[in-house]
């Protein structure tokens, strides 16, 4: 796949999806414009530069009290105490360097085959995964909210469903196939214990909605080939 951004060309192969890899090209020249990175300098430097542009060009409103009232009453099941899932997962690491597409491909095959037959989950754990759970046929034992990545942690809380889930989940690590094989309920947490963690909920949420918006904006002002970015927020916040 051959994408450019303004003129520069982009190789998604290191990246999980194509659009991350050009939205962060965009981000990339966008710090560069605005003097916080030479147009030579190394990931390090280009990272901090990017940081410091979403710090300044993006803003993220507070949510108000009533807006957090009503968020927990529509997701009160999300703030729960003791809430436990017993989980196994098969890790398929990504590395920079290493060949995303078909990682991805191995994994979603994988996926298949165990959905179709899920005796062979322990196995294809021991075979495969690049987690030293994998020794343990992929056992993680209980975990508890906030326990792992939020991705992973959304995967595994945010429904009641028991088995092998439908999709991969990704996250930083890589792309995992999980199991939840149990689910242990704990006690609802009231909106004033939980008031914090329910504002910083909708302050990811305000934050992804603007980066969204501002990736639009970059991205109607720029010559972009090979990919769209009409869908930009998903990659600005994995």
């Amino acid at each position: 796949m051959s994408i450019t951004v303004n003129g520069i060309a982009v190789d998604p192969a290191d990246w999980p999806t194509p659009q991350l890899a050009a939205v962060h090209e965009l981000l990339r020249q966008r710090a560069n414009e605005l003097g916080f990175a030479a147009e030579n300098a190394g990931d390090a430097d280009t990272e901090r530069a990017i940081e410091r542009t979403l710090a300044e060009e993006v803003r993220v409103p507070e949510p108000a009290e009533e807006e957090c009232r009503r968020w927990y009453d529509g997701n009160a099941k999300r703030f729960r105490s003791g809430d436990l899932v017993c989980a196994r997962h098969i890790l398929f690491q990504v590395t920079p360097g290493a060949p995303v597409p078909a990682i991805r491909g191995l994994a979603e095959a994988m996926l298949h085959e165990i959905r179709t037959n899920p005796a062979l989950f322990g196995e294809r754990a021991r075979e495969h995964s690049n987690c030293p759970s994998g020794a343990n046929g992929g056992n993680l034992g209980q975990l508890q909210r906030g326990e792992t990545l939020p991705e992973f942690d959304k995967a595994i809380f945010d429904d009641a469903s028991i088995g092998v889930l439908p999709k991969l989940v990704t996250t930083r690590h890589g792309f995992h196939i999980i199991s939840v094989d149990q689910r242990i309920e704990g006690k609802q947490l009231p909106f004033d214990l939980v008031r914090d963690d329910v504002a910083a909920e909708l302050r990811r949420r305000s934050e992804a909605r603007a980066l969204s918006q501002y990736v639009r904006v970059l991205a109607g002002n720029a010559e972009i080939e090979g990919v769209d970015l009409d869908a930009a927020a998903s990659p600005l916040v994995q």
